[in-house]
């Protein structure tokens, strides 16, 4: 098995739409005909509820832990930390392209947060960690799903280049690259949250039934 064969494993793995399966599996329908129209976490989190979000978040962010760590199927990249995390990026990257476009889904699927978060776990597990709390935080704040996605991307490239100081050239260009991928694919979020008009998702209601009554 060459690199070559992996990265397109990775592709077709990533190109699973779990969110598409959900839907169509539990509720007879097309995520992609409610909501805003996209085959991902925070649409389903939306449209299907928490239960559902949870459930398709996990396993889109799965599809990007499983494709980097398909690295480890070569035996060169036992040996060689540098090159195995170059690698992994690769894979991962090869995972969130087929989440964006997938081929079991006519090429449209989700923005691929969920799916590039997998890959940083894979590559960077206390990384990803702080990168959650950043996330968790603003959504608990907001219950914005698009806003906590936008502000752990930034965070992302802060951590690596800042605060852990990550010496590789490539790693340092992904997560400057990741954050920029994020704001791209939410620019109709970014319109929406500057407008008000962003729908917040279905956590935290019964916090904020406790407060209406009060």
């Amino acid at each position: 098995m060459n690199e070559a064969l992996l990265i397109l494993l990775a592709y077709l793995i990533g190109s699973i739409p779990t969110s598409l399966i959900v839907s169509r599996t539990q509720f007879n329908i097309d995520i992609r005909d409610y909501g805003s129209g996209n085959a991902g976490a925070t649409n389903t989190f939306r449209v299907l509820g928490s239960r559902w979000g949870t459930i398709v978040m996990i396993f889109d962010m799965l599809k990007g832990l499983v494709a980097a760590k398909m690295a480890l199927l070569l035996p060169f990249y036992h040996q060689n930390e540098f090159e195995l995390t170059n690698f992994q990026i690769g894979l991962g990257l090869a995972a969130v392209l087929g989440h964006i476009f997938p081929i079991w889904a006519e090429f449209r699927g989700g923005k691929g947060v969920a799916t590039l978060f997998g890959l940083i776990i894979a590559v960077s597990p206390w990384t990803a960690l702080s990168c959650s709390g950043v996330f968790l935080l603003v959504l608990f704040l907001t219950r914005f799903v698009s806003l906590s996605s936008i502000l752990a991307s930034l965070a992302f490239p802060v951590f690596i280049l800042v605060i852990f100081n990550v010496d590789n050239i490539a790693y340092r260009i992904f997560a400057i690259a990741v954050a920029l991928l994020v704001i791209m694919t939410h620019q109709k979020n970014i319109s929406r949250l500057l407008s008000g008009s962003e729908n917040k998702v279905p956590i935290l209601k019964y916090r904020d039934k406790r407060k209406g009554r009060a």
